[in-house]
């Protein structure tokens, strides 16, 4: 009977740490969680391309997304949104962000704890860009984590799988399963983060990306056939970089700009000429979606 009491005594107190040690209470726990550094190894043109991407740094961004956030707590959550719950750092919790970070960093919501919330609360608004820097959007969030869209149909993300183009071993000591996506060359891929319209399912909806929505609404209903993965990764041969705006190539692509000039002197009075100009400019969005968006 004494054995059996210390047997449930141990089982009490192994669970609840067992339980806790499978979420992350910091940026460094999350970072090791989904760490993606031996990716390199055999995929180092893709991995280099990443790096360099907007998706490796989607909490810090261009330091404008770093900005926003920050705003969004100051302004926002501790202000203007009375009833969040949250008036400072310390009362974040992981729930506050889920609207943003669900595209922003969907893991944190998966694995996260409210103490990793408000140690990103504080970097927000402290400017930490070192700490932002540490997680972003990375090769098994979206070979993984985002990976599967028809749960019901397909099932939830298998640990130690990656999704890709084909079945069958993948030499690496975590994912070591390949399994075809049925989504991974579907703009629908892209779809999940890049929005379709407000979060209205959220408490507190907001309006962020649409550009899927433009895509399916405007774009394939007039013709088109591309996918997301056609322009932003195919087109120029940039892979992984997945450049949008600020990017030259993509920017040729997806404007046309006619600039067409006409001068002429403006005769006031006899004698006294002054020289004008009229000038039309005229731009065509030939983007697969609405210009500007996210």
């Amino acid at each position: 009977m004494r054995f059996l009491k210390l047997i449930f005594i141990v089982m009490f107190i192994a669970l609840p740490l067992t339980a806790s040690a499978q979420k992350a209470k910091t940026v460094d726990e999350l970072a090791k969680m989904y760490d993606v550094s031996s990716c390199k190894q055999c995929h180092t043109a893709q991995f280099e391309q990443w790096e360099k991407s907007m998706h490796s740094r989607s909490l810090f961004g261009s330091k404008r997304t770093m900005g926003g956030f920050k705003g969004s707590l100051e302004a926002g959550l501790f202000k203007a949104f009375g009833k969040s719950g949250a008036t400072k750092v310390e009362e974040v919790k992981m729930e506050h962000f889920a609207q943003c970070f669900k595209c922003h960093l969907p893991h944190a919501l998966k694995d996260g704890t409210d103490e990793l919330a408000q140690q990103l609360a504080k970097a927000f608004v402290d400017g930490d860009a070192a700490t932002l820097r540490k997680v972003g959007i990375n090769c098994i969030v979206c070979h993984n984590t985002k990976a599967i869209v028809h749960k019901w149909q397909d099932g939830e993300p298998e640990k130690g799988v990656i999704y890709g183009s084909k079945d069958g071993a993948h030499p690496d000591g975590t994912y070591k399963t390949m399994k075809k996506s049925a989504i991974m060359s579907e703009a629908v891929a892209c779809g999940q983060c890049h929005g379709l319209g407000p979060n209205l399912e959220a408490p507190q909806p907001s309006q962020c990306a649409t550009a899927y929505g433009s895509y399916l609404h405007a774009y394939i209903p007039s013709g088109g056939t591309e996918t997301c993965q056609d322009c932003h990764m195919k087109k120029d041969g940039k892979g992984h970089l997945m450049p949008a705006h600020g990017d030259a190539d993509m920017m040729k692509r997806g404007i046309s700009v006619d600039v067409e000039t006409k001068g002429y002197k403006f005769l006031m009075k006899a004698g006294d000429s002054i020289p004008k100009a009229v000038v039309t400019v005229s731009m065509t969005n030939k983007a697969g979606h609405r210009l500007p968006d996210g």
